[in-house]
């Protein structure tokens, strides 16, 4: 139970962070959109570098269900843990978009309307989430400092070269339905994005399958 309070925790963050940067960097930047988008880049990719550094030892730092789903299949993590898993990602996704809103004395609950819908969204997300498991699965066998500088920095970078600025995390996505500021994602277009995830996902175990046998 203490590992699924560090997931929560370390989600919560996260989700502070993506949509409370968005926040921040929509009124800072005043109509400038790519300004805003950098600030929100980059103040994710920091903070995923530093959460998946402090927590990686306590939970492993999954703060994603894609994540915990492909180290049950390639790393051996226990089936019984997922469910605790599971739920602690969702609720401290939740938990965290609650807490941007706080900060910023917006309301707390909010619906968005901001459509991300198309064949290029989510293909985006099938590449952003492929990318983001492939990476996690490799650093995973590698020295142990790997896996924050390697994640953080692919966050980041995506944002800028997919074409639905990378969610790649199904409680990220379900979370950002509800926040009307910049990060949202309006509801009816979160199932597929999802699912596009757990495609994306499936396509890097079996990807990393393939090296670690050949």
């Amino acid at each position: 139970m203490r590992a699924a309070f560090a997931e929560a925790i370390g989600t919560a963050l996260l989700l502070a962070a993506v949509v409370g940067s968005g926040i921040m960097g929509e009124r800072l930047a005043q109509g400038n959109i790519a300004l805003a988008l950098l600030a929100n880049s980059l103040a994710t990719g920091f903070a995923l570098i530093a959460l998946i550094a402090a927590l990686a030892a306590r939970s492993g730092a999954h703060f994603n269900p894609v994540v915990t789903l492909a180290f049950v299949v390639r790393a051996g993590f226990p089936i019984r843990h997922v469910a605790p898993y599971l739920i602690a990602q969702f609720a401290g996704a939740a938990a965290g978009v609650l807490a941007a809103h706080a900060m910023f004395d917006l309301p707390l609950l909010q619906v968005s309307s901001a459509v991300r819908f198309g064949l290029g969204q989510w293909c985006s997300e099938v590449i952003a989430t492929f990318g983001l498991l492939l990476i996690v699965l490799r650093c995973s066998r590698q020295a142990a400092w790997t896996a924050p500088l390697a994640v953080g920095a692919y966050i980041a970078a995506a944002y800028w070269f997919t074409a639905s600025t990378s969610f790649a995390n199904p409680a990220v996505t379900v979370a950002r339905g509800f926040t009307a500021t910049f990060s949202g994602i309006e509801p009816s277009g979160i199932a597929a994005f999802v699912l596009a995830q757990l495609g994306g996902g499936g396509l890097a175990v079996w990807a990393d399958r393939l090296m670690t046998e050949s």
